[in-house]
């Protein structure tokens, strides 16, 4: 049987996926295909459909410089609206015959004999000869490390993958988890279900959010001025950039964090009538130690009789709901995990097993050795593979900018591959050392070295107590990623 063979093979259909698409094409390389297991495009906007989804950072910033939208809804637009901005992205730039649904890659092995990569997928086998990873870290759902998660005898739903026909409405439902997901989908149910359990292990800080419908006249004059729309999203991408990666990896530098703690300080403050809960509701590590969230109902739901918090370790889930190390048996009717998802995980960089030179595989490599790349793009003894969001590429500010950058970088290399000819391309392993001595020298200056992050539970940390984080500003990043010394890669026209 033959194998279907396409140039390019890039895994991943949300905005990664789709941002890679558009450049490669635009970059003259048309035999390009996306392979998405999900039954459509978006990625975390395609399947986290819970109740109060939306978008964390401004609208205006949250989508690609070469493709904005004037008539967002809200200054933080909701889920449904970024599904269908990525719908219009894939319509306008023509992606839909380029791109296949419900077809899972289970497995990737680079060919040393023939310099092309073998996919195994769900549906059939493909080869490529050149492999792009477009996966994005909040997509693989990760259950809570706690005796008898499948006990439950009632309804149970990870909060990524929402089961809208359970109906919460006079239930009593559980929620394990106080990370950005749960701050969301908290105030929106709170009122529906007979009584509201939020198990807590770690307090979050809470911010309140510049959210706010956007009128219509709004809109049209962001679509008919010339200009308006660089402008709302320069203006949007400035706050980003100093109330994350400035505050973040040059807090020990730059004033503003500490002000920013105050601030939130006080807002638990004037939210949260009762002194004990607000206690509990109070982080004990410094801002920036793990993903803030931003919600303007989220502390005050806690004022309610019908909402409790519960902060006591979790024994175990049971059949009934969830017991406490305290004997409490908390009963349930619904279950609901906000345990978030496989970030830095062995089984989540990527999703599949990944074998290259030698048959080495890459989690197993990383796993053994500490995260590390050549700017979060590509990684020495894997020829023809690039990554959109590997590890030390992401600085923290949009996503959006983070795979323009990547691509940048990926197209770049490839037009030089095609320019001389060569059939195989791989980062030295100099350039990767220098590029990570590079990122160690700048780590004194980050936030999260602070003593009090050991008690944050960030998924920013790897199991090594690394934050593969790229520390730099948004502007160096995009910067760097289109002026890298070529000859950072190795340029051949066989293995043989």
């Amino acid at each position: 049987m033959t194998t279907e063979h396409h140039e390019i093979i890039v895994v991943g259909a949300g905005f990664a996926g789709i941002g890679a698409m558009i450049s490669l094409r635009e970059a003259g390389f048309d035999d390009v295909l996306a392979v998405d297991d999900a039954s459509g495009p978006g990625g975390v906007w395609h399947w986290n459909t819970y109740p109060g989804v939306a978008v964390d950072i401004p609208s205006y910033s949250y989508q690609f410089s070469f493709a904005q939208r004037p008539d967002w809804s809200r200054s933080y637009a909701p889920g449904a609206e970024l599904k269908a901005y990525a719908q219009w992205c894939v319509d306008e730039y023509h992606l839909a015959p380029h791109m296949r649904f419900d077809t899972r890659v289970t497995a990737a092995t680079y060919d040393e004999g023939s310099d092309v990569w073998r996919i195994t997928t769900s549906g059939g086998a493909l080869s490529a000869k050149w492999l792009v990873h477009a996966g994005g870290p909040l997509s693989q759902p990760k259950l809570p490390d706690i005796d008898g998660v499948g006990a439950f005898a009632g309804d149970t739903m990870h909060t990524s993958r929402w089961d809208h026909s359970v109906e919460l409405t006079g239930k009593r439902v559980g929620i394990i988890g106080t990370g950005a997901s749960a701050v969301q989908v908290i105030p929106e149910i709170a009122e529906r279900v007979e009584h509201l359990t939020v198990f807590q292990r770690t307090p979050i800080w809470c911010l309140p959010k510049v959210d706010f419908a956007i009128p219509r006249p709004v809109q049209a004059g962001l679509a008919a001025i010339p200009g308006a729309k660089a402008l709302s999203r320069l203006v949007t991408q400035a706050y980003v950039e100093y109330t994350f990666p400035v505050i973040a990896h040059y807090g020990a530098s730059v004033p503003g964090r500490t002000l920013f703690e105050r601030a939130a300080l006080a807002y638990l403050a004037q939210q949260v009538d009762d002194p004990a809960i607000r206690e509990k509701l109070t982080p004990r590590y410094a801002l920036g130690c793990k993903r803030p969230s931003f919600h303007n109902w989220y502390l005050r739901t806690f004022n309610r009789t019908d909402v409790t918090l519960e902060t006591t370790t979790i024994d175990a889930i049971t059949p009934d709901g969830v017991r406490t190390v305290d004997g409490t048996e908390h009963s349930l009717d619904v279950l609901v995990l906000a345990t978030g998802f496989k970030v830095t995980d062995k089984d989540a960089l990527p999703t599949y097993a990944l074998a290259g030179r030698g048959g080495i595989d890459l989690a197993e490599a990383w796993d053994a050795d500490r995260l590390h790349s050549y700017q979060g793009v590509s990684v020495p003894g894997y020829p023809n593979f690039f990554t959109v969001f590997g590890p030390y590429g992401y600085n923290g500010s949009s996503y959006f900018a983070l795979v323009e950058n990547s691509m940048a970088h990926i197209v770049r290399v490839l037009r030089e591959a095609r320019r001389r000819g060569s059939a195989v391309v791989e980062v030295t392993t100099e350039a990767e050392a220098e590029y990570m001595a590079g990122l160690e020298r700048r780590k004194r200056h980050q936030i999260f070295w602070d003593p009090s992050c050991r008690s944050a539970n960030s998924y920013y940390f790897t199991k090594q107590g690394d934050v593969p984080l790229r520390p730099s500003t948004t502007v160096e990043a995009a910067w760097r990623s289109r002026r890298f010394p070529i000859d950072a890669y190795s340029f051949a026209a066989s293995a043989g």
